[in-house]
């Protein structure tokens, strides 16, 4: 094999030198489905040519069987920079781009991608590339896994994908097919790690906050809404520019099994060289199940309730946590612990497991840990308490007239449970207690948020808001300064589930108030490390998901 190699390299050497350039990982987001060109028989272009096509092919695969290309001896997924550095040189140039950067070495016609100072991708543009053509290769290694395109400007490209194994894949790529020119010849190729080494982070959550600008800080602390059905401009701002720490899905996004797991893959792609995300749905099961598909219904928590039997609750939390986990997810916001004590109340009522706390309590709990159990973050809702209103909170603030003590009797009861067997994340609710707090709702109420939850119950994990853009908040406050004051107040997370530019609002706001002051780095530094290591207790990933299989999950 070494002796294989060696000979390739010095071929490759010796070759004509041409021109080179790169191209950005975009193309394989491409259109796809364009149909393959009609087979041509093409006349030799040089009858003295010695070059055999069928070897270089199949030596170009066999060597991708390994994570290489000829000319460079570096396996793509485990070679790192200074080892190519100290064989290579300095390469002539470095391009920068959102997916890694990349090396270019013209002399050699070798481009190397790096992500996290190792090589995934290896490109080579030998000028015996250049006598290979798209039906040789089809004939040589049979019709490729997938065929993607690349656009810009200047190029039109087709990519002919073949998969040695798991680990690698060999992408050819050749100027477009056309009615004067059926049989392209190829310009590059590329040899692609699936797997490599995850970013070696520093050893402690201090020094990852350390390294993190303000910018980067405050992103962490949005749960941001997304756009359509597919990943757009507006989905890499969010990743890139404002880098988010998290992207909840409606329904709106949602269009079929496939279209949601794609999209899903797609904002992981965007999202490999930052903090991973999280990804949050509402699946509480009743009526409010957003997965999409043929899913046998889940039951609500009101006929769970019914049952009153701790170990269906737990079963049917583990249930949700792996339908959950399957569309590739890390967060679900459930269970409800609001008590339905307000038969009136329009926007709880089957969605809580009944009017008796120590069964909210008891229910809730173990639904709580089945999800648990799937490696799923649950988020216990809506402190602290919303089954004693009369309003829905989408369209108007809800008033409770209640002091703590006498939400001490009933409301609290099963956050204050559910918080001593291990809650993770507590999603505030938008009301408004006028003998607790008379300016301003339990979202953005430091005596709610801080006094109670963090100091009197004891809460020292993530508190996300519910969706800011609320009518019961947007009524009487702007959403920038609302989402300055729920961080001022102690929330960790300020959630906006509808519309990029209440997302920049809210960003560009925080931003404000830590460079004039209003709220100190310190204050950001402490909402950030709870989401960090809660990120790290699941062991959060931006890693692809397969295929839902929806028979299996019925």
């Amino acid at each position: 094999m070494l002796k294989k190699i060696i000979l390739l390299f010095i071929l490759a050497a010796v070759a004509v030198s041409v021109s080179f350039y790169i191209f950005n990982d975009n193309e394989d987001a491409d259109q796809k489905n364009q149909p393959p060109p009609e087979k041509k028989e093409q006349p030799p272009e040089n009858e003295a040519e010695e070059l055999d096509e069928a070897d270089w092919i199949h030596d170009i695969y066999s060597l991708s069987k390994d994570g290489m290309i000829i000319g460079a001896p570096f396996v793509a997924g485990e070679t790192k920079n200074d080892e190519i550095m100290e064989l290579f040189g300095e390469p002539e140039r470095v391009d920068k781009t959102s997916v890694g950067d990349y090396a270019l070495y013209p002399n050699r016609h070798v481009t190397i991608g790096y992500r996290n100072s190792v090589a995934v991708d290896l490109r080579l543009n030998a000028a015996e590339l250049k006598h290979i053509r798209y039906q040789e290769i089809i004939d040589a290694l049979g019709e490729p896994s997938d065929i993607k395109y690349y656009k810009d400007e200047n190029n039109h490209h087709i990519i002919l994908i073949y998969e040695p194994n798991s680990k690698y894949q060999l992408k050819w790529i050749l100027d477009n097919p056309t009615e004067y020119e059926p049989d392209p010849t190829v310009h590059h190729i590329s040899v692609v790690a699936t797997e490599y080494p995850e970013k070696e982070l520093p050893v402690t959550i201090s020094e990852v906050i350390e390294n993190m600008s303000v910018e980067e800080k405050i992103g962490q602390m949005i749960f941001s809404s997304i756009s359509g059905t597919e990943l757009g401009a507006e989905e890499e701002k969010l990743i890139h520019q404002y880098k988010v720490g998290g992207i909840i899905v409606n329904k709106k996004n949602i269009t079929s099994p496939s279209q949601m797991v794609a999209y899903m893959n797609s904002l992981k792609e965007e999202n490999k060289n930052n903090v991973p995300l999280f990804f949050g749905i509402d699946q509480e099961g009743g009526r409010i199940a957003k997965l999409p598909g043929d899913l046998r219904a889940i039951p609500s928590h009101f006929e769970i309730g019914k049952q009153n039997d701790p170990s269906f609750a737990l079963e049917i939390g583990t249930v949700l946590g792996k339908l959950v986990n399957s569309f590739g997810f890390n967060v679900n916001f459930a269970p409800v612990l609001d008590i339905n004590s307000n038969p009136e109340n329009p926007v709880i009522g089957d969605r809580s497991f009944g009017i008796n706390p120590d069964v909210v309590s008891k229910l809730g709990i173990q639904m709580m840990k089945g999800i648990q159990g799937e490696n799923i973050i649950p988020a216990i809702k809506h402190f602290p308490g919303h089954g004693d209103t009369s309003v829905d909170s989408h369209v108007e603030l809800p008033v409770v007239q209640k002091t703590v003590a006498e939400l001490e009797q009933m409301e609290l009861i099963p956050f204050k449970q559910a918080i001593a067997e291990g809650a993770d994340m507590v999603m505030i609710a938008h009301i408004l207690l006028p003998s607790i707090d008379p300016k301003f709702p339990s979202s953005m109420s430091e005596t709610i948020i801080t006094e109670l939850l963090r100091e009197k119950i004891g809460f020292d994990g993530v508190v996300i808001t519910d969706d800011m853009t609320m009518e019961a908040i947007t009524n009487s406050f702007d959403i920038g300064k609302a989402s300055v004051m729920s961080v001022k107040a102690g929330a960790d997370i300020v959630m906006v589930a509808h519309e990029f530019e209440n997302v920049v609002k809210a960003i560009t706001a925080l931003t404000t108030a830590v460079e004039n002051g209003e709220i100190t780095e310190e204050r950001i530094d402490q909402s950030v490390e709870r989401i960090l290591k809660l990120k790290n207790k699941y062991s959060l990933k931006d890693k692809y998901n397969k295929e839902v299989n929806i028979n299996e999950l019925n």
